[in-house]
């Protein structure tokens, strides 16, 4: 037979690679499908979106690459060798956020309910073992029923495999959840192994047994939302650094928050061209500190005063707010804020606050965060409750967050820096590297009043009217020693500043302490206060 000419040849290829290329875009289009369009308009009809549309909110547009889309599961029990799965319930890949790598995972409730099963672990492991690789974030989007039931131990195994890899990247590469669905049982600990947790109001919930379980253990009646809902877990538990309205603005809360943080362990934050003028000065304060030491303020208001824009990214407003942290720019550079706030309970230090700040300062210093520390607390909680429940141990890990921390720590005591407080809220003790006070700062081992009903009791007892005995020793108290003056003596504060003069010398240390380097003793890890 005489050869096939060219043209037909190449004919027969196209035709070929036509009918490859139609089941190709056949496969791609069932998956960007998932459960198919009747579970995806049920989707939208609780007023959640769709696993892929959450991506192209989350993601710089036309930016996502999707990864092991075409893997298929291998059980065979209860049917799934005859069910087909798409994508096996979760999409993986890699995008980018404001020019920047991250990779991604995001759950699809419409296929299987999003459950885990083998294949679904493999893809998420896989794509933290990438990320770690190159250096880069990981954010995951959960919407899950739980393990898939059907696949048994080999979807223990999967979270197992989860669960290691979260703690391997701890403190390496940043790890951010968004909660925007169910999440319970096994799936809740990966989200709190990670970094920061962002939940959605209405439609997303967490908890390691269900109210069904709940009532036929403990008896008791309990609904989703009172058990694990994102109210509760952004005013109670701590587990939701932030709630989003809707699942639109808790991704972009989670764009806003990927702005301030580094890539990795071994990159500096994200700095900008400054947009604040350095000199700008900050007379404000003088009207926001209240003259009365007794008088609250909301420590926001200094905080956004310094720094750049007044913009302050506040991470945990509604859980314990006896406490401030957060990010912000000053001389557009990054800063960890950490901030007493006498609005509440007196900005007191008690267990949660402890908590609260020390994780926060330990994720500021595993990923080169500068930390700027405000001072204005008059202790640590008193009472039953605050002792039974450990404050010793957990006002502890204040102390030993800091003590660990190499990155700059430049302090600003505001107001009272009373007794052990003093000491925990980033002192020069701890190894700050530059200590401020205002002109109304107040440093003693305790307040006045309680000081001098100590050091001069039998004179009090004795005096024809104690109540005014106690005010004259208090204010004679007050004059000689809850001042800055002291401690600047002793060089234990740096310097006492006018208020208006803050941001520009808080600027100026920043600079200066940029170039730190601390090496802390060689040791495989300390042992972090229970």
């Amino acid at each position: 037979m005489p050869p096939k000419s060219k043209d037909k040849a190449n004919g027969g290829n196209f035709m070929a690679i036509e009918g490859m290329l139609k089941e190709l875009k056949e496969k791609k289009d069932k998956l960007k499908m998932g459960g198919g369009k009747e579970k995806l308009e049920s989707q939208h009809a609780k007023g959640k979106l769709n696993a892929r549309e959450r991506l192209d909110i989350l993601l710089d547009k036309n930016s996502f690459v999707e990864i092991n889309g075409l893997m298929k599961h291998r059980a065979v029990d209860f049917g799934l060798d005859k069910t087909d799965i798409p994508g096996d319930g979760v999409i993986t890949g890699f995008g980018t956020i404001e020019g920047r790598l991250v990779y991604v995972f995001s759950q699809d409730f419409t296929v299987m309910g999003g459950s885990l099963g083998e294949a679904h672990a493999f893809k998420i492991s896989y794509l933290m073992d990438q990320a770690m690789k190159v250096g880069a974030p990981v954010i995951g989007i959960n919407d899950s029923g739980g393990a898939r039931i059907q696949e048994g131990v080999d979807s223990l195994k999967g979270y197992g495999d989860i669960f290691y890899r979260n703690t391997i990247s701890s403190g390496v590469i940043p790890q951010i959840t968004a909660i925007m669905g169910p999440c319970a049982g096994g799936a809740v600990y990966s989200p709190a192994i990670g970094d920061f947790v962002f939940m959605t109001d209405v439609t997303s919930y967490m908890f390691i047994t269900g109210p069904q379980v709940v009532k036929t253990v403990l008896h008791q009646d309990v609904t989703f939302e009172e058990l694990g809902g994102p109210h509760v877990h952004e005013t109670k538990s701590g587990m939701a650094h932030r709630v989003g309205k809707n699942d639109e603005d808790t991704l972009n809360l989670i764009r806003n928050l990927f702005s301030y943080l580094p890539s990795n362990n071994m990159e500096d934050p994200p700095s900008i061209a400054p947009t604040d003028d350095p000199l700008r000065e900050t007379p404000e304060l003088y009207s926001i500190i209240p003259e009365d030491s007794n008088k609250g303020y909301h420590a926001s208001q200094i905080v956004k005063a310094v720094l750049d824009n007044n913009e302050f990214y506040e991470i945990h407003p509604l859980y314990a707010p006896n406490i401030l942290v957060g990010f912000g720019r000053l001389d557009g550079k990054v800063v960890g804020i950490v901030a007493n706030n006498p609005s509440h309970i007196a900005g007191v230090l008690d267990i949660n606050s402890s908590d609260k700040a020390s994780r926060f300062i330990r994720f500021c210093d595993a990923f080169n965060i500068p930390i700027l520390t405000f001072v204005d607390t008059p202790g640590y909680m008193p009472g039953l409750d605050q002792e039974h429940g450990g404050i010793i141990r957990h006002g502890a890990k204040l102390l030993y967050a800091y003590s660990e921390a190499t990155v700059p720590l430049i302090t600003v005591i505001v107001r009272k820096a009373y007794g052990g407080a003093y000491i925990a809220m980033a002192s020069k003790h701890l190894r700050a590297d530059a200590v401020y006070a205002l002109p109304t700062a107040e440093i003693a081992v305790m307040g006045p009043k309680g000081a001098c009903e100590i050091v001069f009791r039998k004179e009090i007892s004795e005096a024809s009217n104690p109540t005014k005995k106690t005010d004259e020793l208090s204010e004679d108290y007050k004059q000689k020693f809850a001042n800055p003056y002291m401690a600047a003596a002793r060089g234990y504060v740096d310097d006492v500043v006018d208020p208006k003069n803050l941001r520009t010398i808080l600027i100026n240390s920043l600079r200066v302490y940029q170039s730190k380097r601390e090496v802390l003793p060689k040791k495989k890890h300390g042992i972090i206060p229970f």
